[in-house]
């Protein structure tokens, strides 16, 4: 299916709306967030008829645009989705909108600020839309790099503890740039190795040209340059993910970052990660990834125990929840590289997923921490006496999190194991100690801060406001659509991992 530049007006949209927000005269302040909510409506739309339109029986990239770039390096402006990449287009599409109505009051009161936040959101939004449908290596890298900047800014400048922001803001960026950095070296390899192939004429990046020859083994690329040039695209993706030892950046970036920042950099930023990790590490380099597959699968493992371990542990709420999603980036990267179709599968829905409960988990408990101007847990006490909805949506969120059956994580943590279970038994029953283990982070979170006594100070918390409630229903209803129908979402994701799965297993055995 040709593209008619759809996936440009995808991109396009939130970009061109930002550059008109931040434009936008400082009398206008009471419109901008208007104007922001509106463009991100306009770009869910867009997603919405990408996906009505989107055959998952038909060519593996569809609404496909090639048009040239950079010719004499052999670079083009090449956009195409599969279905992984609509699945993580649509979850950024959907979540963008719920965002900036979180964030409503975030930017503090100075007009200007009001324009940069909401600015900055939807250049993010804009930057991750063309990572996920970009089919150019080189397009890829450009904005898989630029969407820290907009991070940056929105993590430091507008939390509430500015300096300790500030900090988080620059260990963000300096993790994510130093893999970047690693990762450029990768590209510019790559290139060299796709010129001097006999396949092509000259150097290419041109992702389906070099997939496909990594496939059939005509790259003739020695052993230890693929291995190096995989080393470097998977340790930057590991960053972004992050994959533990290299998550350290994290929690401070969570935890001092606003609700909203905070959930647009774990649900949607992060997600460019390990969505990098399963269409390029495995389809460009399928042998390095074999050989790599057993470190990466205990690095994998450590980690969904540690952020499980060190959850429980926490005494700030906020800080608690941004570990346990190191403990779920764990899992999905654990799908990834179990290499078989219902581990991918799984994975990639767990990206989905993961996005949707953490984004619920995460907004309700700064919704709270707004009213009470505390994240330390034991501050809290008999809330579901004074705000039942706010604790009972929390509980919703909580139980998703631990993957309770009937909410959407449930299945995908399922598919994980069961597809990792085939070659992996005894690593399989070493992850699945982290569903005892998230039962007790957030069973005994929920005891402490929901029920009980109402403690000292949260006597006059408020409920959930209409605005609160626009956002947080819409996500409890997928966390519930998704948990007892996951069909839809499976349909459009299977095709495109048994494409993966395939290529890699032709490619490892060239």
């Amino acid at each position: 299916m040709t593209g008619m530049w759809w996936l440009t007006a995808l991109w396009a949209v939130p970009m061109a709306g930002g550059a008109a927000v931040i434009l936008l005269p400082a009398t206008a302040r009471p419109f901008v967030r208007w104007a922001a909510l509106a463009v991100s409506l306009v770009v869910l739309v867009i997603a919405l008829v990408l996906a009505l339109r989107f055959d998952p029986a038909g060519t593996r990239y569809q609404f496909v645009e090639n048009h040239p770039w950079i010719p004499s390096f052999g670079t083009g402006y090449i956009l195409g989705v599969d279905g992984v990449a609509l699945v993580l287009v649509a979850l950024t599409a959907v979540l963008v909108p719920l965002l900036i109505i979180a964030g409503w009051n975030d930017a503090g009161a100075q007009a200007k600020s009001t324009h940069a936040y909401f600015a900055l959101i939807l250049a993010v939004e804009s930057m991750v839309l063309i990572s996920l449908v970009s089919l150019d290596i080189l397009l890829f890298y450009v904005f898989f790099e630029a969407m820290l900047i907009p991070m940056y800014f929105l993590i430091g400048g507008f939390g509430a503890d500015r300096p300790a922001a500030s900090k988080a803001a620059v260990k963000f960026l300096l993790y994510n740039l130093f893999g970047g950095l690693i990762m450029l070296a990768a590209v510019i390899g790559l290139y060299v190795a796709t010129a001097n192939s006999p396949v092509f004429a000259h150097g290419t990046f041109d992702f389906r040209a070099v997939a496909d020859a990594a496939r059939f083994g005509a790259l003739n690329i020695s052993p230890g340059l693929a291995n190096a040039l995989f080393g470097g695209f998977m340790f930057a993706f590991a960053v972004k993910a992050p994959l533990w030892p290299l998550h350290r950046w994290l929690p401070d970036a969570a935890v001092h970052a606003t609700p909203a920042t905070a959930v647009l950099m774990m649900a949607v930023v992060d997600k460019v990660g390990t969505f990098g990790m399963l269409r390029y590490c495995l389809q460009l380099f399928p042998q390095s990834a074999a050989t790599f597959r057993p470190l990466i699968i205990a690095l994998a493992v450590i980690g969904i125990v540690y952020g499980a371990i060190v959850a429980i542990g926490q005494t700030d709420v906020m800080r608690l929840i941004s570990y346990t999603s190191i403990s779920h980036f764990g899992f999905i990267i654990l799908g990834i590289f179990a290499m078989t179709e219902q581990a991918q599968s799984g994975a990639a829905l767990y990206m989905v997923n993961h996005g949707i409960s953490t984004a619920a988990l995460f907004l309700i408990a700064g919704f709270l921490v707004s009213r009470r101007g505390s994240r330390a847990i034991a501050d809290y006490g008999g809330v579901q006496t004074v705000a039942p909805i706010l604790a009972g949506t929390f509980l919703v969120a909580g139980l998703a999190t631990l993957s309770l059956p009937g909410l959407a994580p449930f299945i995908s943590e399922f598919l994980v194991l069961v597809g990792t279970f085939i070659h992996y038994p005894a690593v399989t029953a070493v992850a699945a100690t982290a569903l005892v283990l998230s039962a007790l982070y957030i069973l005994w979170m929920y005891q402490r801060m929901m029920t009980g006594p109402v403690a000292v100070g949260n006597d006059k918390l408020r409920d959930m406001v209409p605005r609160e409630m626009a956002v947080v229903v819409p996500l409890v209803a997928l966390l519930l659509v998704l948990g007892v129908y996951p069909k839809p979402a499976l349909d459009i994701i299977n095709p495109a991992v048994g494409h993966t799965s395939s290529g890699t297993a032709q490619g490892v055995a060239r």
